[in-house]
């Protein structure tokens, strides 16, 4: 379904990251896996890639810092002489009530969830233009679309991402390239596997399929956006949510 695409994910090496990336392998695309902080897990992710007959290669790159991440599309472009595909997954929290949330925690969800996604749909613009084809993807939140306690900093990097993957998808759509987003709900990870039983079974009870989803959930439709099969849906954000958000 990807085969010969070249497909780039920031924020790879864990979590609903790493299933993207091991998806869009599975599918035939060479993966290029950013992280920022752990290159061990990173490799880890390549390296499982690798031991199914895929092809991935890991980048180091704070997506927040404009010349790391120019830094980044620019090898990649060099390497492998284009990219197709570009998943911008990369995201940190910094959760508190509004009156207890501070400057620089606001500051840094902004900085990574939301212009992290800007600059990161700025770069690779240039290149699909050039090629007149491609796809973005960007992993935006049920968070912001129905907003959260606790997550003013977040629900606000996420919202404006879906109202960026809406305004991208006008600029680009005359030259064949796609742009839309996917709003996962609460998915099985190793943060929400942290919290107590309680807490899950009270978060399961406000989901219509009464259940968390699965990495893998995000993941295939991410796929299905990043195929031919998806080429005349752009501007949209897909709630993977179990419906929470209806």
């Amino acid at each position: 379904m990807l085969a010969g695409k070249i497909a780039l994910v920031t924020g790879a090496s864990r979590g609903i990251g790493s299933a993207i990336a091991k998806t869009l392998a599975g599918y035939g695309a060479t993966v290029v896996i950013n992280y920022n902080g752990s290159k061990e897990r990173a490799e880890a992710v390549a390296a499982e890639i690798a031991a199914a007959g895929g092809s991935a290669m890991v980048y180091q790159a704070d997506v927040s810092k404009e010349e790391e991440a120019a830094a980044m599309f620019a090898d990649v472009i060099k390497q492998y002489g284009r990219l197709d595909i570009l998943v911008n997954n990369a995201g940190i929290t910094r959760d508190n009530l509004i009156l207890k949330m501070t400057t620089e925690d606001f500051d840094a969800v902004i900085d990574t969830n939301l212009k992290g996604v800007f600059q990161c749909m700025k770069l690779v613009s240039k290149q699909m233009l050039k090629q007149k084809a491609g796809r973005i993807i960007n992993i935006s939140s049920i968070s912001g679309v129905i907003g959260n306690a606790g997550q003013a900093n977040y629900c606000a990097a996420k919202a404006g991402v879906i109202g960026m993957t809406k305004a991208l998808a006008r600029e680009l759509g005359s030259r064949g390239i796609t742009v839309n987003a996917v709003a996962p709900g609460f998915i099985v990870t190793d943060m929400t596997d942290k919290l107590p039983d309680a807490v899950k079974e009270s978060m399961a009870a406000q989901i219509p399929l009464k259940r968390f989803g699965e990495v893998e959930d995000i993941a295939e439709t991410v796929a299905f956006l990043a195929s031919e099969k998806a080429a005349y849906i752009t501007g949209q954000t897909i709630q993977v949510d179990g419906g929470m958000g209806m």
